[in-house]
């Protein structure tokens, strides 16, 4: 599915851009954000600006899959995760070859909670979003997201699920997941790692 080029003013400075430029030839920031490191490091204020820039462009094609991932990004990065969950859901729809869009979809499900305290329809969800991302693309991050909610939600709850929780562990170990992923990871639930991970 192709998706449609739209004229926007570049989020970060405002001058006339479309959504086929990767950079502002301005101020060199980002038209699309189609990864959360794009807006790791971002100032929450930009963040805004960004997100700001992004609403008024979906308003001229809401089904835009680039846009729809770019605003969730800011949804996700500014905790606003009911907002983010819909345009993560929007952008993943026909779109088969962008694992990130898929983990951070199972990212803001949890809402900045911990996995234990979720719904089991939102940890299926989970699952889902998770299983996909890692049939894209087996990262090592993926596996242990994965660790992290086997071992939060099913371990401590006593509920048995396969693979679980330490053989999830050992594979995003096998995949190659970083302390530095890791650390990314729980900043972003907003959650603190488990003694045990």
């Amino acid at each position: 599915m192709t998706q449609k080029v739209i004229s926007l003013a570049c989020p970060g400075c405002g001058a006339h851009v479309s959504t086929e430029q990767k950079k502002c030839e301005y101020c060199g920031g980002p038209i699309i954000i189609s990864t959360f490191d794009s807006v790791l490091s971002m100032p929450l204020p930009e963040v805004n600006k960004y997100a700001g820039a992004y609403r008024k462009a979906l308003s001229e094609d809401p089904d835009n899959r680039e846009l729809n991932t770019s605003i969730a990004m800011c949804f996700l990065k500014l905790k606003l995760y009911d907002k983010a969950i819909p345009a993560f859901e929007k952008a993943i729809e026909d779109n088969f070859d962008n694992s990130e869009t898929f983990f951070y979809t199972a990212v803001s499900l949890l809402r900045g909670k911990k996995a234990f305290v979720a719904q089991r329809s939102d940890i299926d969800k989970m699952l889902e979003y998770l299983n996909a991302a890692i049939m894209i693309e087996p990262k090592g991050i993926y596996h242990y997201m994965l660790a992290y909610i086997k071992y939060d939600y099913f371990h401590r709850k006593y509920l048995n699920i396969s693979p679980n929780h330490i053989e999830e562990y050992d594979m995003a170990k096998e995949a190659g997941v970083s302390e530095e992923e890791i650390q990314q990871l729980f900043s972003i639930l907003n959650v603190e790692k488990p003694e045990i991970m």
